[in-house]
């Protein structure tokens, strides 16, 4: 059983997407039905940059997500994956909701950039944080954060549960600071801040989870032909009256990647495809669940690698 899984931001690189876009005819459709809505190249951002620009929320989400749908439709070309389940990290989720067809190419890249542009008026740049806390159960760091967010007097929590090993933490810069203080008092290996724009998945994202909730009651949702399990519940979910309450709450809700991921094995997947730019998602797949047999599709040097492994899988699957 397959499950396909979609990256989110930090996964981006200048030059992403330029291969499919020469190779394969629908990858070049995704792109341009992208730059129609968008009213500008986004496609010329991918592939020539600047990396500056493709650091910007709002132009780094639809960037990101057109790049992965345009990887899997090429994919598509070759041979059509069948997966039982998907699975987007934050950004990817919109991803994901494209390539079960519960939302056209066009509409979740006009979405994903306003997301990106409430997400950065939300709070003033420099005032928000966060930072990778590693070598901390997650248990551990929530409580640095407790603590860190009643000295500070501010918000602090963990934004991403990316791994046993691995929690990401937002909110007020000094209170972020401090949470990491007091998780490497509390045995963790290392504390990384993150160069993010934003305090991403904490409570001072809620301006910005209002705002969306808006664009998102304009939106028609169809029924996902394939669950998608969601960052917020870490349940897979194929309503789509449901689907606008998950991204509003996800935007200030942490990330359940970990717990996502094992519940894709209790469901029976014994493999996952990382569609999209980077192989992050894969990486942490690794450190939560080694079982699982892992694929990737950066590129159209992976498609065709990728297009052998799957044939035969799609055969056995019927």
């Amino acid at each position: 059983m397959l499950a396909l899984l979609f990256p989110g931001q930090g996964s981006q690189e200048v030059g992403m997407g330029r291969d499919v876009w020469q190779a394969s005819a629908a990858a070049r459709a995704v792109f341009e039905e992208a730059d129609d809505a968008l009213g500008f190249s986004l496609s010329k951002l991918c592939f020539e940059g600047p990396a500056e620009a493709l650091r910007r929320t709002e132009l780094q989400q639809p960037a990101v997500l057109v790049t992965s749908i345009a990887l899997l439709r090429a994919l598509a070309e070759r041979v059509l994956p069948a997966p039982a389940f998907m699975l987007g990290h934050s950004l990817g989720e919109y991803t994901a909701l494209v390539a079960a067809e519960a939302l056209p190419v066009a509409q979740a890249a006009l979405l994903v950039n306003a997301r990106g542009r409430f997400m950065q008026e939300a709070v003033a740049e420099g005032r928000g944080a966060m930072s990778a806390v590693l070598g901390a159960d997650p248990e551990t760091v929530a409580t640095a954060c407790a603590r860190a967010a009643e000295e500070c007097a501010a918000v602090v929590s963990p934004a991403n549960y990316n791994s046993a090993g691995q929690t990401v933490i937002a909110g007020a810069a000094p209170a972020v600071t401090r949470a990491g203080a007091l998780a490497l008092e509390a045995g963790a290996r290392r504390v990384t801040p993150l160069p993010v724009s934003a305090p991403f998945h904490c409570a001072l994202m809620r301006p910005a989870a209002e705002k969306l909730a808006g664009e998102l009651s304009r939106l028609h949702f169809a029924k996902p032909r394939v669950p998608i399990v969601s960052n917020v519940l870490a349940e897979p979910n194929d309503d789509a009256a449901h689907i606008p309450q998950l991204l509003e709450e996800q935007v200030t809700a942490p990330v359940r990647f970990s717990d996502s991921v094992r519940r894709l094995v209790s469901l029976g997947v014994e493999r996952t495809l990382e569609v999209g730019p980077g192989r992050v998602l894969s990486g942490l797949v690794a450190r939560i669940e080694r079982s699982l047999a892992r694929l990737g599709v950066s590129g159209m040097d992976d498609i065709e690698n990728v297009a052998g492994a799957l044939t035969p899988a799609r055969a056995k699957e019927g």
